[in-house]
């Protein structure tokens, strides 16, 4: 292992804030190389957010980033942390297979550039601390499709291959993504704290996430209760906005839950493909815990174990407050995106009754979710609308329907080629579908990228028509649906 100077960022930028707080929150770790690495894909939009040239990065990242040398300037660290996991306390968790290798100045903020997949940790358990091609191509695609659908993420700079292999539930070839993010810290690592009786460490982190995550906390008169708060209105809207796009995370364990509301951890995620409530992704998820419309329960479940973690700086009441602040963030959030989901600009006492109408005739035809509300944004005022009459099994009841979203839309006074515009770019065309996904991964492993590049071209502008790519908005067959996905990464 090398220690090299800093060849890749700059120097100047580079940040030890979190390095700061001591070795109570991480341990220092050596990264484990890969064998024999190479470029498979770099991610030029998340580069040129880091002012790091496509050029540059192939020149001089690949040791870094495949975990071959390490900073001079920033230790490679594993964070500590623990977390309820399906319902049940884990006390010591961290991070088994990522390393935070450095903290970077950015013009929109500090940004943690962390290696997953790099080898061994001291909270890997019984795992070998590498990440496959599998996941890995997963989670790289999975940041810049819900990136693209305005929803708060981690994100990918880069995925490199190897001739490492790894066994999971069968032989697969190991990869590193690089991750980036506003923060890494999760609800997990209150807990962590709180459990262990450390509440000095504990308030030092609540510090460290007011003074570089949130500096309207730093300014109120309670900075603890209003960094509660906010983590609580930003996790309520962060899950209004999967359910508005269908989007289920399938592990929402509170060490999969970021501090600030960033969608983390993109393991057996899924899209809905037919509108079916209870969907689950996880094949792990016997008992449908994080089931889709699961989700905001399951978020407010989260959020109570992180008042509790908190309990040593907030009292009761306090904590009680905060999260009663849950519900109607997410129902009002929830609401103002399914208005814009069917073109609506004004609220209307009918508007719940109108969408809530549709969803049911959805879900007993096993419409799919994407593709009904991307059919329905070309609907016309003055037309039949057959075409998305049509596509569904009870024809009269989706007609009666048609007619109530016509007579709707009369009350609102905009031009109908607007109200289209509107709804083409709010109800994507492409989604990330595990269909489409999982064509790609077996391209990948047999060498070929040009699908991985492509299905990344339709997701990063996924409301555009992109006409060469048009089988990339099709629903799935049959066969394509339900795809058994598993947490093994």
């Amino acid at each position: 292992m090398i220690n090299s100077s800093n060849l890749l960022f700059n120097q100047q930028l580079i940040r030890n804030d979190f390095l700061s707080l001591g070795e109570s929150f991480y341990s220092q770790v050596t990264p484990t190389a890969l064998k024999n690495p190479r470029w498979l894909h770099i991610n030029a939009a998340v580069a040129d957010s880091l002012g790091i040239t496509i050029d540059s990065l192939r020149e001089k990242g690949l040791p870094l980033l495949s975990g071959q040398t390490v900073l001079k300037e920033h230790p490679a660290i594993a964070m500590i942390y623990a977390g309820h996991q399906f319902g049940g306390y884990s006390p010591q968790l961290g991070d088994g297979r990522a390393l935070l290798i450095a903290q970077y100045q950015t013009p929109n903020g500090i940004v943690d550039i962390q290696l997953k997949g790099a080898g061994k940790t001291p909270y890997s358990r019984f795992g070998d601390g590498r990440a496959v091609l599998r996941s890995s191509i997963r989670e790289y695609l999975a940041g810049e499709a819900m990136h693209a659908l305005g929803i708060p993420t981690t994100r990918a700079l880069c995925l490199i291959g190897s001739d490492e292999p790894v066994m999971r539930e069968r032989p697969e070839t190991g990869a590193i993504v690089t991750r980036t993010a506003k923060t890494h810290i999760r609800f997990g690592h209150f807990e962590y704290f709180h459990y262990t009786g450390k509440l000095d460490a504990l308030k030092t982190l609540a510090d460290y996430v007011i003074n570089t995550l949130m500096p309207a906390a730093a300014e109120a008169d309670n900075p603890y209760q209003k960094l509660f708060e906010i983590s609580v209105i930003n996790t309520a809207k962060m899950i209004a906005r999967w359910q508005a796009v269908g989007f289920a995370h399938g592990v929402m364990n509170t060490d999969n839950m970021s501090i600030i509301g960033e969608t983390l951890d993109y393991g057996p995620y899924g899209f809905l493909d037919d509108y079916e409530p209870h969907f689950i992704c996880n094949h792990s998820d016997t008992h449908g815990r994080y089931a889709f419309d699961e989700q905001p329960s399951i978020g407010l479940w989260n959020l109570n174990a992180l008042g509790h973690a908190l309990s040593s700086l907030l009292n009761e009441d306090e904590i009680k407050i905060t999260l009663a602040r849950y519900e109607p963030t997410i129902v009002t959030e929830y609401a103002i995106l399914m208005r814009d989901k069917l073109g609506l600009s004004a609220s209307d006492s009918s508007d719940q009754e109108l969408c809530s109408s549709l969803l049911n005739i959805m879900q007993q035809d096993k419409m799919d979710y994407s593709d009904t509300f991307r059919r329905l944004s070309r609907f016309g005022m003055n037309e039949s609308n057959d075409d998305f009459i049509e596509c569904f099994k009870q024809q009269d009841k989706i007609s009666a329907w048609c007619e109530q979203y016509r007579q709707r839309l009369q009350q609102e006074n905009k031009p109908e080629q607007a109200r289209q515009n509107q709804m083409l770019a709010t109800n994507p065309k492409f989604i990330a579908r595990n269909y489409h996904l999982q064509s790609v991964i077996e391209q990948a492993e047999q060498g070929n990228y040009q699908t991985l590049d492509d299905l990344l071209t339709v997701l990063q502008s996924p409301f555009d028509e992109h006409p060469e790519f048009e089988h990339y908005a099709t629903p799935p067959p049959a066969s394509g649906k339900h795809l058994s996905i598993s947490c093994s990464s």
